[in-house]
């Protein structure tokens, strides 16, 4: 017979046992993207790794047209054009389009005069009006490729020698629709925070895209070192500038469409990530509102594609999922406060079992932090391991600024307002001039 109090009821407690149900179902997702991690991490460490299109050296290469989003991008635009402009692929098969995206600074001066030196070489186009933001610049100036084959990447980013002929490889399978290659911090050892997003791109390329591309699930098209085929864009419907990640959203409807998305891992690109913590809360905050865009318009497709199977399904869906994951974090921490304060522990043992409180704490917060681990270690770099505690303070960070995005995003769509691109600041200190 039980004890009067000791359990009580859902009669007894109902604002209680209400809170408590909904804290089971956070601590289910936590358990389930721990999970994940988990899976990941160990496919990543012993699992057989596949890099179906490395071997591809010598071809017949095809016609390219090399894209580089540039908006008031004085202080980086010129190393991006020389990397370029030194590439081992054939001149005369690969056209190079900076697009001006309504600059302000010296941006277009610098694109000209790179353009009068190497006329056969350069395509530039200026934008001088018209929908701002990337998505936009770059649906204007697509129109402009030659071939079937758009490299595109974010002046900021360096591309090696080699890396344009590591990009193309993929698309010799018919069934490529697009190819992401790996991002590198070039300014990593700038401050704290430089380094912190150094082991968070190590863990996001290096572990999280690897395992994906070799568990044959859903990579993702990061829409900065990567390409698309032409003729596979113009058959979903073309690009679309009416959302903040233009890069998810072509991904997922390529893959609603059979198309599949190659990840190489060993090509990678250099690029100059935020140093001040306001420039790095605007960059999360945009990806949020872009990414949950993306999860409201193909969620639903997506789980019922015919292309796609079980477990590409259940990936992209997680995958898409992973900007609403921090606010039901901080949902489930002010639950479990809240339970506290109306003294319902018995309650809560009744609805979830220890082990999944102890999983939830131990691998639903922090299981991202063990594919930081493993990715530096398969880097090499053991000496940066000794920041890996510091690295709850940028987790920190996004979980508010993720949360106060998903709210943002939200009074956006009641109020029918538009969305603003928040372009990322550079800090390299020279001009780029010719």
């Amino acid at each position: 017979m039980q004890t009067p109090g000791l359990l009580p009821s859902f009669s007894a407690q109902p604002v209680a046992a209400t809170m408590a149900c909904l804290l089971m179902v956070v601590v289910a997702f936590m358990v389930v993207y721990g999970i994940r991690h988990f899976i990941f991490t160990i496919n990543r460490l012993v699992g057989a790794q596949r890099h179906p299109y490395l071997d591809i050296a010598v071809a017949q290469w095809p016609v390219i047209t090399v894209f580089i989003a540039a908006h008031n991008e004085e202080k980086v635009i010129a190393g991006c054009i020389e990397a370029l402009l030194d590439t081992d692929y054939p001149a005369d098969r690969m056209t190079i389009i900076p697009v001006n995206d309504r600059s302000t600074d010296a941006t277009a001066r610098i694109i000209d005069s790179y353009h009068e030196r190497y006329p056969g070489r350069l395509s530039p186009f200026h934008r001088t009006g018209g929908k701002p933001g990337k998505s936009a610049a770059l649906k204007d100036a697509l129109r402009l490729a030659d071939g079937d084959i758009a490299i595109i990447f974010d002046a900021d980013y360096v591309p090696g020698r080699g890396l344009l002929k590591q990009l193309v490889a993929p698309f010799f399978d018919p069934e490529v629709g697009a190819v992401m290659g790996r991002v590198v911090p070039v300014n990593s050892g700038s401050n704290l925070l430089t380094r912190l997003l150094d082991l968070e791109r190590s863990a996001g390329y290096q572990v999280d895209q690897q395992a994906r591309m070799n568990l044959n699930l859903v990579p993702q098209y990061g829409g900065t070192v990567g390409g698309v085929r032409m003729s596979a864009v113009e058959a979903i419907g073309g690009w679309h500038d009416d959302t903040l990640a233009e890069d998810t959203d072509i991904t997922y409807r390529l893959m609603l469409s059979g198309w599949k998305t190659a990840y190489t891992n060993r090509s990678e690109c250099y690029e100059e990530v935020p140093e001040d913590w306001r420039v790095r809360i605007k960059q999360v905050k945009r990806w949020a509102k872009g990414h949950n865009q993306v999860l409201a318009r193909h969620w639903w497709k997506f789980a019922r594609s015919p292309y796609l199977t079980w477990r590409q399904r259940v990936d992209g869906l997680l995958l898409l999922l992973v900007f609403v994951i921090p606010l039901l974090m901080l949902g489930g921490w002010c639950l479990a406060l809240g339970l506290y304060f109306l003294s319902a522990g018995s309650l809560l043992s009744q609805l979830i079992p220890l082990f999944a409180l102890m999983v939830y704490g131990t691998l639903g917060n922090f299981a991202a932090f063990f594919e930081i681990v493993i990715a530096v270690l398969l880097d090499g770099n053991r000496h940066r391991l000794r920041l890996l505690p510091l690295n709850i303070l940028g987790f920190l960070v996004s979980l508010f600024a993720i949360s106060s995005a998903v709210g943002s995003l939200f009074m956006d769509a009641v109020f029918r307002r538009e969305l603003v691109w928040d372009k990322t600041v550079r800090y390299r200190k020279e001009v780029g001039n010719a």
